[in-house]
Formats: C-alpha cells, sequence, structure tokens
C-alpha cells in the first residue's frame, strides 16, 4: 500500500524546473482556497434565516469534529510528510507533524459533506466538494502530503458529518441557543440598518 501512495505521489509531485507559474498557482490553491469555507458560512448566515443557519451550524460542528478526529489520528498513527521522508520535491514550508490525513481537506470535506445532507444546501455542497479537488492536487504537487493523506481526509469527513448529522437534533438546537443572542447583541447596528438578517 505505502508503495502505492509513494508512487502515486512521485506522479502528481512537481518535477524539478516546474514553471513559475504551475508553481505560484499550486501554492494559491493550497493556501487560499481553504477560507472559502470560513467566509463563505459567514455570508450565507448574515444573509440567511434560521432554519438555513442551522444547517450551517451543523456543517461548522462537522469541520471542527473531523479535525479533532484528525488530531487523536495523528498521535496514534504517525505518517510522516513527503520531505520528511525524502521524497519527491517540496515546494512551500510545513511544519513537521503526521500528514495523515490531510487537515485541508478533512475541513473543507466535512463541511461540504454536511451541506450535501442538507437538501436546502445540496448544490452549495457539491460546489464545495469539488473545490477540495484542486486543493487536493496542489498539497500533493506542492510535496506536503501523499495520496493516501487525502482519501483519509475523505473518510474522517465522511464518518464525521455523518455522526453529527445523526446528532443534530441534540447538538445543534442548543448552540443556536448560544450564537442567535450573541450575534444579534454584536450584529445590532447592521440589523436595524437591515444590511444583514435577523
Amino acid at each position: 500500500m505505502e508503495h502505492v501512495n509513494q508512487s502515486l505521489f512521485l506522479l502528481i509531485n512537481a518535477a524539478p524546473g516546474a514553471s513559475g507559474f504551475m508553481v505560484n498557482l499550486a501554492v494559491f490553491i493550497a493556501e487560499s482556497l481553504i477560507w472559502i469555507v470560513p467566509a463563505g458560512l459567514k455570508i450565507v448566515w448574515l444573509r440567511s434565516a434560521n432554519l438555513a443557519r442551522h444547517a450551517l451550524v451543523a456543517a461548522t460542528v462537522a469541520g471542527l469534529f473531523a479535525l479533532l478526529v484528525n488530531q487523536v489520528i495523528g498521535l496514534y498513527w504517525y505518517h510522516p510528510r513527503p520531505f520528511e521522508a525524502g521524497i519527491g520535491l517540496t515546494l512551500i514550508p510545513h511544519v513537521m507533524d503526521s500528514s495523515f490525513p490531510s487537515d485541508h481537506l478533512t475541513l473543507i470535506w466535512a463541511v461540504a459533506i454536511s451541506l450535501l445532507l442538507n437538501k436546502q444546501f445540496r448544490l452549495t455542497g457539491w460546489v464545495l466538494f469539488l473545490l477540495g479537488v484542486p486543493v487536493a492536487w496542489a498539497r500533493i504537487y506542492l510535496g506536503v502530503h501523499f495520496p493516501l493523506d487525502i482519501l483519509g481526509a475523505v473518510l474522517v469527513a465522511w464518518g464525521s458529518a455523518w455522526i453529527v448529522k445523526r446528532k443534530e437534533h441534540r447538538l445543534i438546537p442548543p448552540l443556536m441557543s448560544l450564537i442567535l443572542p450573541l450575534y444579534r447583541i454584536l450584529f445590532s447596528g447592521f440589523i436595524r440598518r437591515g444590511w444583514v438578517r435577523q
């Protein structure tokens, strides 16, 4: 399995002398596209009614829970990154922590899958899920993840979103009762002016 993992990595990883354009594009995709997730959730929250906000909170919880699962996996099963194993070319700096699963992809896909499980946000979920594909390519191309790390991210994301969906009726209403009053206080001026939804 590890041989296949490394062989696929070397097929995708940047070759020596890779063009500056491709490297810069990959860096942008690998490091910047993830910010669409929190920014998008905030924007949709500000323009949505409470029923839709329920789904957004569930997606956020799924993403955070998935990242927690990743931390636990990393504690019990450390997998070195390609540059630690001396494999391929690494084009961006990265700390030496466990590569499996990819945190970037886990977060993106946990939020995406959570939204996919909600009819109102199914299209948004698909768009976000597909957004993860170039991020996966870029993280391997730049030498900070193996293909197996991406597969792990899909599995953790799916499992986390599914667990949160199963427990949604117990988890999300108490969170909504905490978040909504705080939101209405902090954004009271914007709400009065009609710039955002109450």
